[in-house]
C-alpha cells in the first residue's frame, strides 16, 4: 500500500497476461493495459495492514534489515514494476499476512492520511485533468539525509520571515504542521497569525497555497510567498511555487525562495529548469526570486522596520534571469 508503506494482501495470479484498455484508475487513457486475472488469498483492512517499519518486519526482510528505519532504500524494491522478492522474503511475508488475517494487531491510521493524496480536478482550456497535491510529507517520504540542525535552522528562518512581516503590518500564514516549531522561535505578535486563509479559489488551489512555508497578507490579498529551502535537493519549495503558478496563472504574488548563500547557485539553476520555463504565466524565473538568509537577518535588524514598505525586500532579492545574462 503505497504512501502508507503497508503490506495488506496476498494475490494469486490465475491467468494472463492480456491487454485491456477499460479504465480502472483513470477516467480515460489508463496506462495500465497489460493485466492479469488474479484471485485474492488475503486482503486486510487498512488498519490491519502491516507497516513495513514494524520491528519484526523491518529486521527480517533482506532488503531492509541492514538499514536505518528512516531509510528509503527499500522503496525501489517495492515500487519498481516486476521486481521479484526472494523466496525467503516472500514466504515470510505470506506467513505474517495469513497470521494477521486470523486476528492480528491493529495499526491505527492517522486521521486524514488518505486525504493527503486525494486527486483534484483542474479545468484547463483544452480539457479537465487530475492533479495530486501532497499536503504534507509522511515519514516514508521525508528526506533521510536532512540533518536535524538544518531543519531547526529552517524553522528559525520561517520565524524570522513571520516576524519581519508582522512588524510591517502584515497578517501571516504558517502551515499547520510547522506552527508549533515556528511559534517557539517567533515569540511576539501571534495575533497576526491567521487560522484560515481568506481565499476564494477552487478546492485545489488553497491546498497548494496552505503548504507554502510563509505567506504575507494585506487584507484578503496575499502579498508575498516564501519557501525556505535548506535540504540538499532544493526541489520541494520550487515545485510548490511552480504548482501555484500553474493552477493560478493570473495570480499576482511576489514569490521568494529563501536559502543560505552556499545554496544560491543551485537555487538559481533549479528555478531556470526547462520545465519551469513553460508555465502559462511565463517562466518561473520571471516571478520567483532568491533571498539569502543573511539578507533577511539584515532586514530584521532594521530599527525602523515598522515604517518600511515590504518593497524593501526587492532591494535584496536576486533574479535568476540575471544569471542568464
Amino acid at each position: 500500500m503505497t504512501k502508507l508503506g503497508r503490506w495488506f494482501g496476498v494475490l494469486e495470479v490465475a491467468s494472463g497476461p492480456y491487454q485491456d484498455r477499460t479504465p480502472i484508475f483513470y477516467k480515460e487513457d489508463d496506462p495500465f493495459v497489460v493485466r492479469f486475472k488474479i484471485r485474492p488469498i488475503v486482503i486486510l483492512d487498512v488498519d490491519k495492514a502491516i507497516p513495513i517499519r514494524e520491528d519484526e518486519i523491518w529486521n527480517a526482510l533482506s532488503f531492509t534489515k541492514e538499514y536505518d528505519k528512516r531509510s528509503k532504500v527499500w522503496t525501489g524494491k517495492i515500487r519498481s514494476s516486476l521486481v521479484p522478492l526472494s523466496t525467503e522474503d516472500g514466504e515470510f511475508l505470506e506467513h505474517k499476512l495469513f497470521a494477521q488475517a486470523d486476528g492480528g494487531k491493529v495499526y491505527p491510521v492517522e486521521e486524514g492520511a488518505f486525504e493527503r493524496y486525494r486527486a483534484h480536478t483542474v479545468r484547463r482550456a483544452d480539457k479537465v485533468v487530475n492533479v495530486y497535491v501532497p499536503e504534507d510529507v509522511p515519514t516514508e517520504e521525508a528526506d533521510e539525509h536532512e540533518p536535524q540542525v538544518e531543519a531547526r535552522e529552517s524553522i528559525r528562518i520561517q520565524a524570522l520571515i513571520a516576524e519581519i512581516g508582522s512588524r510591517m503590518g502584515m497578517h501571516i500564514w504558517i502551515p499547520r504542521n510547522d506552527r508549533s516549531g515556528v511559534l517557539k522561535e517567533w515569540r511576539e505578535n501571534h495575533a497576526v497569525l491567521l487560522e484560515r486563509l481568506p481565499l476564494n479559489y477552487d478546492d485545489t488551489t488553497p491546498k497548494t497555497i496552505e503548504q507554502i512555508d510563509v505567506l504575507w497578507l494585506r487584507g484578503r490579498s496575499i502579498v508575498r510567498a516564501f519557501e525556505v529551502e535548506h535540504t540538499t535537493a532544493i526541489y520541494s519549495g520550487i515545485l510548490r511555487m511552480a504548482d501555484l503558478l500553474a493552477l493560478q496563472p493570473n495570480m499576482d504574488i511576489k514569490l521568494h525562495i529563501v536559502a543560505p548563500s552556499s545554496k544560491r547557485d543551485k537555487v538559481m539553476r533549479e528555478i531556470q529548469r526547462p520545465v519551469f520555463s513553460l508555465l502559462e504565466h511565463g517562466p518561473l524565473a520571471e516571478s520567483c526570486t532568491y533571498l539569502r538568509y543573511e539578507s533577511l537577518r539584515e532586514i530584521a535588524a532594521e530599527k525602523h522596520l515598522s515604517h518600511l514598505s515590504d518593497s524593501v525586500l526587492d532591494d535584496y532579492a536576486e533574479e535568476a534571469t540575471e544569471e542568464a545574462e
